[in-house]
Order: structure tokens, then sequence, then C-alpha cells
């Protein structure tokens, strides 16, 4: 079967976002983007900060409420409907719940030929990263580097803390079926 999703899961800061970019520049297909910073961007400002919405803890600690997993739900089954209309996806998200959120993704995307990637990074290298940033809650990258991973399932793991983003989507782009 031909690969029609890839799904890029790992902390804050581990790189996902740059090896999404090199992706779509290696592979030979079109590839749109699904990134869960692109849907939190998205939200309205009444959900930033709200416990029915994302809430971002002094610690770097991230909850979500019960309009957030509604929206998200929404937003996930919308990728899935676009992948079934013929567009290929990479999707880059963040498993706050490890295999729970997974299975989200599962089940959404069942009777889809998926490649699962974990991006794997460092904790004390994604927080210099997050640091260097500027956009993010100080603690979100170390405390999120173990978490996300915690019983996911992979079918292709990258580490980004001495690999560069380009060599990573290479070594995801040789298990892309075509």
């Amino acid at each position: 079967m031909t690969t029609q999703v890839i799904v890029l899961n790992g902390g804050s800061s581990s790189g996902k976002s740059g090896i999404l970019r090199c992706l779509q520049a290696v592979l030979p297909d079109p590839w749109l983007a699904a990134a869960i910073d692109a849907f939190v961007d998205s939200l309205p400002a009444s959900m930033r900060n709200s416990d029915s919405g994302i809430e971002f803890a002094p610690d770097g600690g991230v909850n979500v409420g019960p309009e957030f997993r509604t929206l998200q739900k929404a937003w996930m089954e919308g990728t899935a409907a676009m992948v079934r209309a013929g567009a290929r996806v990479i999707i880059d998200d963040v498993f706050l719940g490890g295999a729970h959120s997974q299975e989200g993704w599962q089940k959404v995307l069942a009777g889809l030929d998926v490649l699962w990637v974990g991006v794997r990074c460092d904790g004390a290298v994604a927080a210099g990263r997050e640091i260097a940033r500027g956009d993010r809650v100080a603690g979100m990258a170390e405390s999120q580097a173990e978490l996300v991973h915690r019983d996911v399932f992979y079918d292709v793991e990258v580490d980004t803390t001495d690999t560069e983003s380009l060599e990573c989507a290479r070594i995801i782009a040789d298990r892309v079926t075509p």
C-alpha cells in the first residue's frame, strides 16, 4: 500500500516542525502539513489559558479542557477527511497522553496507510532550543521529552539530539511507500 499519512510525535522543541518541512522538500509528491501548533493558534483567544480550552502552566505543564478536546477531535477528523479525499498529509503532534493520544489518531485514520514516527530529543537539548525559540513556556520541552512517547508504537524513530532535521527526514522518507 502507498503511505498516505506520516504522523510525527515528539515533545515541544524536539524538531518535528523542521523535519516536516524537510520531508516536504525531499518527498517526491506534494504533502500537506497538519500541525498541532497551527491548530492551537487557530483557537479563539478565549480558549487560551482557560480551563475549558488549553492552559500552559508556569512549570511548562499543559492542561486541556473539554472544549479543546471537542475541537481537537474535529481537527483530527478533518485531517483524516483530507487524506481520504486524496491528499497526503504529515501530522505534527504532541501525544501528551502517550498511547491514549495515539489511539485517537488510530481511530480517525483507520483504513489508511500510516507511517508512525517517534521524534526523540534529549530533554536538556530540547530545553535549550525552547529558550532560544522564546515562544514557549519554560519547562515544556523537558517535561514532554519522554512523556509523549510513553507506550506509543512507532514504525521508525529518529533522534534530533545530534542529528539534523534533513538527515532525520531522509531516514523517514526511506520508509515511505510510494
